[in-house]
């Protein structure tokens, strides 16, 4: 018997599937939405990334991978590390990066739609908040050795407390703040530095 080549790519359909997942949820996203956006049957769907469950797994792992890659060019953008998080802190706000603050971080999402109850969700998202709590430190520790950061300054918490700030300003622009209420919200973040 002779199987058949895939007649579609992989990498498309999961970049399809995430966004359906991203704008909709887990819960919310049908197996008809994903089959139509994907561009392939259930039939393929099944047999190149098992069910729903495993299928909304794979995209949120590839969100995560894409987000923080981002992440730590924005952090990287500038000389200045206080004109980076700015610039970071100021894209969760106007939604930059390819993210729309309607759909709100996919990670942060899952953490407040599926994490309390699915352990393997929760591992991912708190994988998440671990590694986007590194590289807030190391911007941090790259600003204390240029001297444009406080020595006083502890790397550790301060990375703590930005990755606490990040989610929980993604889950308010979500709620689509009036303006005049973020407008200063990424330049306030920023005295934590001092």
């Amino acid at each position: 018997m002779m199987v058949r080549p895939k007649e579609f790519d992989e990498q498309t359909a999961l970049a399809a599937a995430m966004q359906v997942f991203w704008e909709k949820g887990y819960e919310a996203a049908s197996m008809g939405d994903l089959t139509e956006r994907m561009k392939i049957g259930r039939p393929s769907l099944y047999a190149t990334f098992g069910g729903k469950k495993e299928l909304f797994e794979a995209a949120l792992k590839a969100y995560v991978e894409l987000s923080l890659t981002y992440v730590e060019k924005k952090l990287r953008s500038m000389p200045s590390v206080k004109e980076s998080l700015l610039a970071y802190f100021q894209g969760v706000i106007e939604g930059s990066g390819g993210s729309n603050p309607d759909f709100g971080c996919m990670c942060v999402n899952t953490m407040v739609e599926l994490a309390p109850h699915e352990p393997g969700f929760a591992h991912i998202t708190a994988d998440f908040q671990t590694r986007l709590t590194e590289l807030f430190k190391r911007a941090i520790e790259d600003g204390i050795k240029s001297g444009e950061l406080s020595d006083q300054l502890q790397p550790s918490s301060t990375a703590r407390v930005l990755t606490l700030t990040a989610i929980g300003l993604t889950v308010t622009m979500k709620t689509r703040p009036d303006p005049s209420q973020v407008e200063h919200v990424a330049a306030e973040i920023l005295t934590l530095l001092e």
